[in-house]
C-alpha cells in the first residue's frame, strides 16, 4: 500500500492552516466518542485512541478536557455521522466524513462544494468501492516478522506489513482496528504510534493538470471551511 496514508494529511495541511479548525474538529469528535462510549479512556478504547491522536496533532489539553466535560454533562448537541462521496475535478474521487446535528444543512453545504467546482456528488457507494477502508499503524520498530507473527497469533486479518527506515507500517481491515492495536501493545509493550487511524485509502491514484489543479484546491478549501466536515479522503496524487 506504500505511503498512501499520507495522502489525506498532506492535502489537508495545504488547504487548512487554521489551528482553530483542527481543534474544533477534534473537540467535536471527542465529545461524540465520549458521549456514546463513556468518558473514561481506560474503558473506551476509541476515546483513548482519539485522545492520543489529538495529542500527536498538538491539540491543547484544555480542548480535550472541555470536550470530555461536555460529554460528562450529558446535555449538548446530538451529532451523528454522515458520509458523502462523489467525483471531483479531472475524474478524481472523494469521500467526505462529517459529524452533524443537521443532516439537511450538511448535505446542502457539501453538495455546494461539489457543484461550485464542477464536481458531481453521488449516492452512497459511488466511489467507496475504489477505496480500502483500513486501519493503519505506524511505529518505530525493525522486525516486521515479529510484528506479523504477533498479529497472526491474535487472529488479525493482516493486509500488509511494511518496514522502512526503522519504522513499521501495518495495514488491517478497519473492523480489526482494536484487535490489531491490542495485539501490538500486548506483544511489543508501550508503543509510540506515529499513525494510529482508520482511513479510506485509494486503490489507484490520479494526477491533475491545468485548470483541474486550481479547481481541486478550491474544492478542498470549501470542504475544509465547513464545520461539519471531519475528514476528506481522495485519490489525487500530491504534487
Amino acid at each position: 500500500m506504500g505511503r498512501a496514508y499520507q495522502n489525506r494529511k498532506d492535502s489537508m495541511a495545504k488547504t487548512s492552516d487554521m489551528k482553530a479548525k483542527v481543534y474544533s474538529r477534534y473537540g467535536r469528535e471527542i465529545y461524540v466518542c465520549a458521549k456514546s462510549g463513556g468518558i473514561d479512556p481506560a474503558g473506551n478504547l476509541a476515546l483513548r485512541s482519539l485522545i492520543d491522536r489529538a495529542k500527536r496533532d498538538q491539540v491543547p489539553g484544555h480542548v480535550i478536557d472541555k470536550a470530555i466535560d461536555k460529554a460528562k454533562g450529558g446535555a449538548g448537541e446530538d451529532f451523528s455521522p454522515a458520509r458523502y462521496e462523489g467525483y471531483g475535478p479531472g475524474g478524481s474521487m472523494a469521500i467526505i466524513d462529517c459529524l452533524t446535528d443537521n443532516p439537511n444543512r450538511t448535505f446542502g453545504d457539501v453538495r455546494q462544494a461539489f457543484t461550485k467546482t464542477k464536481c458531481k456528488i453521488g449516492t452512497q457507494g459511488t466511489v467507496a468501492h475504489m477505496f480500502d477502508h483500513a486501519a493503519i499503524f505506524v511505529f518505530p520498530h525493525d522486525d516486521e516478522d515479529a510484528v506479523l507473527e504477533a498479529l497472526l497469533e491474535a487472529d488479525v486479518d493482516v493486509t500488509d506489513v511494511e518496514n522502512e527506515d526503522g519504522k513499521i507500517t501495518v495495514f488491517t481491515p478497519h473492523t480489526d482496528y482494536f484487535k490489531a492495536k491490542q495485539a501490538l501493545l500486548d506483544s511489543l509493550g508501550e508503543i509510540e504510534f506515529e499513525v494510529d487511524e482508520i482511513q479510506f485509502i485509494p486503490q489507484s491514484y490520479t494526477t491533475l493538470s491545468g485548470d483541474d489543479v486550481a479547481l481541486f484546491e478550491k474544492f478542498l478549501g470549501m470542504l475544509n471551511e465547513l464545520d461539519d466536515v471531519q475528514q476528506v479522503y481522495h485519490n489525487v496524487e500530491p504534487s
